[in-house]
């Protein structure tokens, strides 16, 4: 009868093999997004890889390893990066910080963007049927989850707004595409099952090109968003007429 130290050397033989067989690659590939503090896309891990490597397909078996593991590697945003696994989120959170919960204007606001980029203030509040007030805008962009895309081509080149990659980052999702469409929203109770007869929710685009009726924000520019209404400058009051220019015998009181 084989002794327990027989067995457990026996044990971990098949261990050691296996840790020498895994591909060098895989190996490679698991430093470098564990070392990364962000988010790494296809093409940064090649120029990282030695010559010859199947990122692509080393990257689909890395990310079957760990399908079934405490962190997985997932892609947001067409990039590669370690989570923990999506059931044992509530092990984190202990750790989580402490945010400050969007206003229904707010997600009303974001929600717009993110279907509807680019979009200017004054499309939002055409499709919102209110007055964005500043605020909103300012809370969204504060989270880094909306940015100034360009300038629309029309009188006053009002700005255009997009989400970020730290939007899909926040929701977990691989690119816009991955948004919830009509019959989805239906399903969820966020819209209500009457809807007016023609009503659509757009197809989002992940394309950062600027469309044609855009012109580039220019390099270096002070962005004025034009939130609230500009102040007008207090103006000194005239002088009395035969007020003594040297100032020489008079005083305030």
């Amino acid at each position: 009868m084989a002794s327990l130290a027989e067995v457990r050397v026996e044990e971990a033989e098949p261990m050691e093999n296996e840790s020498q067989a895994r591909p060098e690659e895989l190996r490679l590939l698991e430093a470098l997004l564990f070392a990364s503090n962000e988010p790494l896309d296809t093409a940064t891990l090649a120029k990282r890889m030695p010559e010859g490597v199947d990122v692509k397909a080393a990257l689909e078996q890395l990310q079957a390893d760990y399908a079934l593991r405490g962190v997985n590697l997932v892609r947001v945003a067409n990039k590669w990066t370690f989570r923990t696994a999506g059931d044992l989120a509530w092990l984190m959170t202990r750790e989580s910080t402490e945010t400050r919960r969007l206003s229904r204007a707010a997600i009303e606001v974001l929600a717009i963007i993110a279907y509807h980029q680019p979009v200017t203030r004054a499309e939002i509040e055409e499709i919102r049927g209110v007055i964005t007030s500043k605020g909103t805008l300012d809370v969204l962009l504060e989270t880094g989850w909306i940015k100034p895309r360009g300038r629309r081509k029309t009188p006053g080149r009002p700005l255009t707004f997009g989400t970020t990659e730290d939007f899909l980052s926040q929701f977990t999702l691989e690119q816009l595409g991955d948004l919830p469409g009509l019959e989805e929203l239906k399903g969820t109770g966020l819209l209500d099952s009457r809807l007016p007869t023609g009503f659509s929710v757009p197809t989002p685009s992940d394309d950062p090109q600027l469309r044609e009726d855009e012109d580039p924000l220019e390099p270096g520019e002070d962005l004025d968003l034009a939130l609230a209404p500009a102040v007008e400058p207090e103006t000194p009051e005239a002088a009395p007429e035969g007020g003594n220019e040297g100032g020489e015998g008079g005083s305030e009181d």
